[in-house]
């Protein structure tokens, strides 16, 4: 019987890998071109039974780390004036890597969210977070994708990526701050500039948050790192 429930979880888990094949490229082209959709359906599937949630695309937060998990992988395989493992070896795993990846940008949601939040006046609780956390974590992979990107390009050798570097970071940054923008315009019923002012203030926010917390997580792994030799 123990043996059938084995057979049985490895029969799921192989279906839920390769689903992705087809889901992920999915979501990704959904989110891209109609972000502000994709939030909204993001917030309608919670309100489904957990086994009906998200059938025809990936849950937001595994769409977010498998975004960061490629990216983490085409890291390695572009050129680079450091050492693509040295991060990975500090903090003792690629899948630890992967986690510290997560949080920092799982930043940019978590703030957006609860700007959003507070700015309608609502408590926040893990039930009020969790629908705008979701609906966030649509629009930041593709953000974190490209931005991650533009750094990749920005340390090749000899400055040959830099050009294509700053595109991808300007790109990334400009149809983050579009979706974002909109967003904030619908739910909270302001002004453009007023959704401009509160974008730019949650994302400056983050992104000093962001910094701090990946600041902090290198200098504890290297405190923590074996010495070389």
């Amino acid at each position: 019987m123990d043996f059938m429930k084995l057979l049985k979880s490895l029969e799921e888990l192989l279906y839920e890998l390769v689903s992705w094949l087809v889901f992920y490229p999915v979501t990704m082209w959904r989110a891209v071109v109609r972000p502000l959709s994709m939030m909204r359906y993001a917030d309608i599937e919670l309100a489904d039974e957990p086994e009906e949630q998200y059938q025809d695309t990936l849950s937001p937060p595994l769409f977010l780390l498998i975004t960061l998990l490629l990216s983490q992988a085409l890291s390695g395989a572009l050129p680079s004036v450091y050492d693509p493992t040295e991060a990975a070896r500090e903090l003792g795993s690629g899948s630890n890597l992967l986690i510290a990846r997560g949080v920092i940008f799982g930043i940019f949601p978590l703030c957006m969210a609860v700007t959003l939040l507070r700015s309608k006046r609502v408590r926040i609780t893990r039930n009020s977070l969790r629908p705008p956390f979701f609906s966030q974590c649509y629009v930041a992979a593709p953000f974190a994708f490209l931005l991650v990107l533009g750094f990749d390009f920005f340390s090749m050798p000899q400055e040959q990526g830099n050009l294509a570097g700053g595109v991808a970071v300007a790109v990334a940054t400009i149809w983050y701050a579009q979706a974002q923008v909109r967003w904030f315009r619908h739910d909270l019923g302001v002004s453009a500039l007023k959704a401009i002012a509160i974008f730019v203030g949650a994302f400056l926010f983050a992104t000093i948050a962001a910094f701090t917390v990946a600041a902090v997580i290198t200098l504890d792994a290297k405190s923590i790192a074996p010495a070389p030799g």
